[in-house]
């Protein structure tokens, strides 16, 4: 998803075959892909049957994704993070003034008043679950922004050699003052490990920062991601960030 000024940090994977969004409002949503039906079909004899799932308090989700914001919390060395499912009414206006700022404005392209915020977030809310827009609180303090989704099902996926049930991460730092001291790198490692927790199907963790992100990059290389290519999506040239389960504990 960024270091010293960690602003906002994108994310998402190895260059491939099949396309991939921006977690922030290019031209191409993370949730416009459609999928054949016989993928679909695919997916439902060979996923558990279990009925979808509304998160009272925000994202729909189902057995696409899974709740990341049930995942609990994650004990850091800044303090105790978790994720919690984004809410209109009570979120919109920080996460817009978070938009709004212009260092965060030039990689997510959300800038603008709270209508344009609100339209991104309802396009995951009202949406199929393979894309949940969370809250990320450190010690109860809403402090960043998250969008965990399904990379394998995304645009995205036309970017890369995509592997059944990748898992993306896009994130932005709100405060000035977190995008220093190795915070994203902290809450990028510990997302990542909550999703490999809580994901067992999931055998990587994916991001596509932009390249010109110079402190998102670090943030992911220092949180375990290792830079698998270059790739050309089509509101960005992206660096493809893979944290692999195989060897999370190596690296």
């Amino acid at each position: 998803m960024r270091n010293v000024a960690v602003p906002p940090t994108d994310a998402s994977t190895d260059t491939g075959t099949s396309p991939g969004p921006h977690p922030d409002g290019g031209p191409e949503d993370t949730l416009d892909l459609r999928l054949p039906e016989e993928l679909l079909a695919l997916m439902r004899d060979t996923e558990p049957a279990t009925a979808p799932q509304t998160d009272q308090q925000g994202p729909r989700t189902d057995d696409l994704l899974d709740i990341p914001s049930a995942w609990g919390p994650a004990t850091t060395s800044a303090g105790v993070f978790r994720l919690a499912p984004v809410r209109l009414d009570r979120d919109l206006a920080l996460i817009s003034r978070w938009m709004n700022d212009p260092a965060v404005a030039a990689f997510w392209e959300l800038p603008g008043p709270e209508s344009v915020t609100a339209a991104h977030l309802r396009s995951q809310l009202d949406g199929d679950g393979r894309s949940a827009p969370c809250m990320g609180v450190l010690d109860g303090t809403p402090m960043s922004y998250w969008e965990i989704y399904r990379a394998d099902l995304d645009p995205l996926a036309r970017h890369y050699p995509a592997r059944p049930h990748d898992t993306g991460l896009h994130l932005l730092i709100g405060g000035v003052a977190d995008r220093a001291h190795g915070l994203g790198t902290t809450l990028l490692r510990a997302v990542s490990d909550l999703v490999l927790d809580h994901r067992p199907r999931c055998a990587r963790v994916i991001a596509e920062p932009d390249l010109r992100n110079t402190p998102s990059v670090a943030a992911f290389l220092s949180a375990g991601f290792r830079f698998s290519a270059e790739v050309d999506l089509p509101d960005k040239r992206a660096a493809l960030m893979i944290r692999d389960r195989a060897f999370r504990h190596l690296m």
